[in-house]
């Protein structure tokens, strides 16, 4: 390709991105520290195209609150969400690494909820099989959406904020839920309600204590090895939604360690993907419009 060829190139994905970014306020964002790129969370947008079941995912990086690793696991599960006819929103939330802590991140999610819910028509969307997938620290602000839908993370600001929030279903890939110790990521715990953080709230945020009727259906991903995230964190949560009668399907991988996401080689553990399109299936999430 030559030089002008390959700067166009460059120049129409950088198009496309832009085209596909969409800020969650077109004014100001609750809890907003200044008008920066980094105090203005959005949507990246993966519509579905060709064959398209009428699902819709958001999808919440990991990062352990102090990033959002959107090339590691945003982007390749969009993609392949989209081979499932399912349409992909990846969520860039407010995090410590910018600057901000709870109720930030909550409030981003909620948004993000409401406002693929608001635009659901536009996008051929069924309003109501939206669904989160959180991976790691984004497992536990999925985990969040959809364990403290009921208390509002901001106050309303516009008609997308008459919008239910609640995730229809959820899919926690090695997700922080407990913020208590033993099995607590410190760091993801420190980076959402700060080092000093008070015993009720780290109790208020430890999600499987949340599990109500109520929460969504849920999948649960882990590795039995995984050093950084205990999979305790994923079989309290089973064990509570277990508890409340909610539907819920959990596997947990000899081995895999953290952070797997959809790379490949690293043994059965990627297999994850075809288990969740299986559950995707069997609870009529995917069925067309």
């Amino acid at each position: 390709m030559s030089l002008l060829g390959l700067l166009c190139s460059c120049a129409a994905k950088q198009r496309s991105l832009t085209r596909d970014k969409i800020y969650l306020w077109s004014e100001q964002a609750p809890w907003a520290k200044g008008t920066d790129e980094k105090d203005r969370p959005s949507l990246m947008s993966f519509p579905a195209k060709g064959r398209n079941t009428g699902c819709a995912v958001i999808i919440c990086p990991g990062g352990g609150y102090s990033g959002v690793a959107i090339e590691k696991e945003g982007t390749p599960t969009a993609q392949w969400l989209n081979g499932l006819g399912v349409s992909a929103f990846i969520l860039d939330y407010r995090h410590n690494g910018k600057g901000y802590q709870h109720p930030a991140p909550l409030s981003d999610a909620q948004r993000a909820i409401r406002l693929v819910r608001y635009r659901a028509k536009e996008w051929a969307i069924d309003p109501n099989r939206i669904g989160i997938i959180g991976f790691s620290a984004g497992g536990h602000l999925a985990s969040t959406a959809g364990t403290h839908f009921q208390t509002p993370a901001y106050e309303p600001q516009d008609e997308i904020d008459k919008i239910r929030c609640r995730p229809d279903f959820m899919a926690l890939i090695y997700p922080v839920i407990t913020l208590e110790t033993p099995f607590a990521h410190t760091g993801s715990r420190n980076n959402l309600l700060g080092k000093n953080a008070s015993a009720e709230q780290i109790r208020q945020f430890s999600n499987h204590l949340r599990v109500t009727k109520d929460t969504p259906p849920t999948f649960l991903i882990h590795a039995n090895d995984d050093k950084g995230v205990p999979a305790e964190n994923s079989i309290m949560f089973y064990e509570a939604l277990r508890k409340a009668r909610v539907p819920a399907e959990m596997h947990i991988y000899l081995k895999g360690g953290h952070g797997f996401g959809m790379k490949k080689g690293v043994g059965p553990a990627e297999g994850w993907i075809n288990l969740y399109a299986d559950w995707l299936k069997t609870g009529g999430w995917l069925d067309g419009q």
